[in-house]
């Protein structure tokens, strides 16, 4: 018996039909991730765009968890990430270290693999949401690290 299987499996394989035995997952629903700014001639201010136009904003809910002045912490207690400068930021977390921005890498920085639609670990930030970061927000972040991650 297992070695008609066994003969069997080798047929399929030397005929080329078990490449058609894989899942069928459909087309990807979302984009993948671009090492590169999509705007160039739009440089980003850290201090202008991400942390008082984004990390600041009261909908995204990044200060709520994220600072220790804010009002649940948690982001902080938990996951040691505080947001609140730049320094802080890169800094980054408990888990995330160094990898939280690397310059010039912004699919290999953790802080877009945890906003993005489908982080390669844990939930998407905020953990709250949704509502979540809009794609336009997203981008920026982004550029801000393909451009260097400057303390701008």
């Amino acid at each position: 018996m297992i070695r008609g299987a066994v003969l069997f499996s080798l047929f399929m394989i030397v005929a080329g039909c078990l490449d058609q035995l894989g899942p069928d997952v459909g087309a990807k629903q979302f984009n993948t991730c671009v090492d590169e700014d999509s705007d160039p001639s739009n440089p980003i201010s850290f201090e202008r765009d991400i942390r008082q136009g984004i990390f600041n904003r009261p909908t995204i809910h990044c200060v709520k968890c994220h600072t220790p002045g804010g009002a649940t912490p948690i982001g902080i207690m938990i996951g040691g990430l505080d947001l609140s400068t730049y320094d802080t930021l890169k800094h980054g977390g408990f888990h995330s270290a160094t990898t939280i921005v690397i310059a010039g890498k912004p699919c290999e920085s953790t802080i877009v693999q945890k906003i993005s639609a489908a982080p390669p670990f844990g939930v998407r930030m905020p953990k709250d949401g949704p509502p979540y970061l809009v794609a336009a927000d997203a981008q920026i972040i982004v550029d801000w690290i393909a451009e260097g991650a400057n303390d701008n």
